[in-house]
């Protein structure tokens, strides 16, 4: 390995590549941790330890954004705006022709696109940093008079001005606009998906600090109680931690290989064609967008009955906010069927077996036993409608462990169990692997050995 290592730094380019990726990187790491002018962070921590409404709600959104919600920072939104922006068109391209047509443009559509995503993500930037700034600004919201700003700041009657609400919101809404150009300049003259290696520096970064409070209850020998995380607590993890990360790393790399036959062609004297290929089907088309939209939609009800239970404490209104907590029954099997919900609609807007089959007609190939055109699409949507219950059926264990860990094993540490499921671990499994097929390109290119590949 260490053999494999010095090889990739001995190529100038991929080295390159690798180093000006860590300082982006570490940009904006350091630009996570600097707050915005007009907060008080020692009222930041105050309101995040008093586990609120909006400290349940901005915990669970850093679960799967990366950012640090504990002090609110300039680059407090995160690249969360940008992912939402680029999710709309996606679905918008599903209904409009024109954008669908843009998007079999190629090179000139992509970017027409983008250009338009980017906009998008202005506008959401606006809105969301403006609803923040009030939000923590509000003595019902943060349980703070005059919120979570600064005193100085403040007029008499513990409200912030204008100008300085402006300011806030222009200052966040450049700082993602700023994260968006970080992750530009990755994906042009670094290594790896710029977009999704910052989310994944974002999540890594929170493993510290969950470690540091799991070691504040580890202790020598075995558990004596609820608290305690004893030698057999810490072996039990560990060979989970492993178990799950093979098995993501399974699912994610697992494919349906349906076999293709190409027709020949005959040209004066030589054969062209008549190979046999593969139609490769990813068991997990849906990637972790399944689990991002059912952590959303499923914030909605804990955010409204949480406000509810401020302003009326009636037992209708204690009833539907403890359903909706975490680790209640009801609230993870209402997750679980929205995952496999969202794992059929995304694969259904990702993957179009009428445009697949198109092309192999198209291209002269065939799947054995399947005629062309609307028999080959109906077999290939058959066929996806299985492997999509396998994934979802993985994505939705995937995602419900953490909710156990933190429950049965490492109560009050839900961060931590993040890392041994859910969207955090999907996020960050997926960048490695996609990192790692980057780099191997490099390497192959140039005649070395990938990564993973066995020495002679």
């Amino acid at each position: 390995m260490f053999q494999k290592i010095r090889v990739i730094f001995s190529i100038k380019e991929l080295r390159q590549k690798i180093v000006l990726t860590l300082l982006l990187l570490a940009v904006y790491r350091i630009g996570s941790w600097i707050p915005l002018p007009i907060v008080d962070v020692a009222k930041m921590q105050s309101m995040w330890h008093r586990n609120n409404s909006v400290a349940e709600v901005m915990s669970q959104v850093a679960v799967f954004t990366g950012t640090q919600f504990e002090t609110l920072t300039i680059f407090g939104l995160g690249i969360m705006p940008y992912i939402s922006a680029s999710i709309i068109f996606q679905l918008l391209a599903t209904v409009f022709e024109k954008l669908k047509a843009l998007q079999k443009e190629g090179e000139s559509g992509r970017k027409k696109i983008n250009e338009w995503t980017r906009y998008a993500t202005i506008l959401i930037c606006l809105f969301q940093s403006l609803f923040y700034v009030l939000a923590l600004g509000n003595q019902s919201v943060t349980g703070i008079a005059g919120g979570v700003y600064s005193d100085v700041l403040l007029t008499p009657a513990k409200t912030l001005p204008i100008s300085w609400i402006f300011t806030a919101v222009l200052v966040m809404t450049a700082g993602t606009a700023f994260l968006m150009w970080l992750g530009e300049q990755i994906d042009e003259y670094g290594i790896g998906n710029g977009i999704s290696l910052l989310i994944m520096a974002g999540i890594i970064a929170n493993l510290p600090g969950a470690l540091t409070k799991l070691s504040e209850r580890a202790v020598l020998g075995f558990s004596s109680g609820f608290q305690q995380l004893g030698v057999d607590k810490l072996l039990l993890l560990a060979v989970l931690f492993v178990a799950v990360v093979v098995g993501v790393i399974y699912i994610t790399k697992g494919q349906r290989r349906i076999p293709t036959q190409s027709q020949k062609h005959v040209r004066g004297r030589q054969t062209f064609g008549g190979g046999r290929q593969y139609l490769p089907l990813k068991v997990n088309q849906a990637g972790v967008m399944p689990i991002i939209f059912a952590s959303s939609l499923l914030l909605f009800p804990q955010v409204f009955f949480s406000y509810l239970q401020t302003m009326n404490s009636s037992w209708v209104v204690q009833t539907f906010n403890n359903i909706f907590q975490r680790q209640t029954f009801i609230y993870i099997i209402i997750f679980i069927a929205l995952i496999y919900f969202f794992c059929y609609f995304w694969t259904a807007v990702t993957f179009n077996p009428k445009d697949i089959a198109e092309n192999l007609k198209n291209h002269g190939s065939f799947i054995q036993g399947r005629r062309p055109g609307s028999a080959t699409a109906v077999y290939l949507e058959k066929v996806m409608k299985y492997i999509t219950y396998v994934g979802a059926s993985f994505i939705a264990i995937i995602a419900v462990l953490p909710n156990i860990i933190s429950t049965m094993l490492i109560p009050d540490n839900f961060m931590l169990a993040n890392f041994f499921g859910g969207t955090s671990l999907l996020i960050v499994v997926s960048v490695i692997i996609d990192l790692v097929d980057k780099i191997d390109s490099h390497l192959v290119m140039r005649n070395y050995k990938g990564l993973l590949e066995r020495s002679k």
